[in-house]
């Protein structure tokens, strides 16, 4: 596991990893083929397709598309994005092939806790990612309800990290192993959820403004009621703040 973190600290960035949706692969009520299929990026549904978080955030006037690059087998796109107002805020997201759903959740765990650290080369800056981010995302199934995960997750480095999970139920499975991590949760949930990219683009809105985390969590239930078209309640009560 690296822990590089000779990274340039007048700089953010927030760490999204998402375990692309996989009808084959993961314990899900199967969506559309087209959009199910966890080794194809482009058009699946939580990267490629309308509301995944390539699209969404390359759409967004608050970020601006810097690259993208391909990594390895498992991690199949890697995003870089710029925040357009508040420039030290970078936005990192990772693509994970859906049947390594265990390892994209793993190295979220690992990252909230510090264990895992590495940095990207942006326009001459390094910045940092996995566990020298601010904040680290988790969006997809939540694979917790699937398997069980025997490593540790202690955190290493005293340092205590923001993090938002978007999966089903993420607080319940969730909290065991992110007690561990001592990470702060802004946003997870309490129920059944579509962990679409317009969660994240709101609640980052009021993260990169020092907003807290009632106040951030509040941005996230307005999107997920407009968008879901459901009460402003029942968003409330889906999307959580804290422990």
């Amino acid at each position: 596991m690296k822990n590089v973190d000779n990274f340039n600290k007048d700089t953010k960035t927030i760490h999204v990893l998402v375990a692309l949706c996989d009808n084959k692969y993961q314990g899900i009520v199967p969506v559309p083929e087209k959009i199910g299929n966890g080794q194809d990026p482009d058009q699946n549904l939580y990267w490629g397709a309308g509301y995944g978080v390539r699209t969404y955030f390359k759409k967004s006037k608050d970020w601006k598309f810097l690259k993208s690059e391909k990594k390895d087998s498992i991690r199949m796109e890697r995003l870089v994005f710029q925040h357009v107002t508040k420039k030290n805020y970078y936005l990192v997201a990772d693509a994970y092939d859906g049947q390594y759903i265990k390892n994209c959740t793993k190295d979220f765990l690992y990252s909230s806790s510090g264990q895992m650290k590495d940095i990207v080369r942006v326009n001459n800056t390094s910045i940092g990612i996995y566990g020298n981010s601010s904040l680290v995302s988790y969006i997809g199934h939540d694979g917790l309800m699937d398997f069980q995960l025997s490593e540790s997750f202690k955190n290493t480095d005293g340092k205590t990290r923001d993090c938002i999970i978007l999966a089903c139920y993420s607080k319940k499975f969730f909290s065991p192993l992110l007690k561990e991590t001592k990470a702060n949760p802004l946003v997870w949930t309490s129920h059944l959820m579509a962990p679409e990219a317009y969660i994240l683009h709101d609640a980052l809105a009021g993260y990169v403004n020092n907003e807290s985390g009632e106040q951030i969590r509040s941005k996230a239930a307005l999107a997920y009621s407009k968008y879901q078209k459901c009460s402003e309640k029942a968003a409330r009560n889906l999307l959580v703040t804290g422990w």
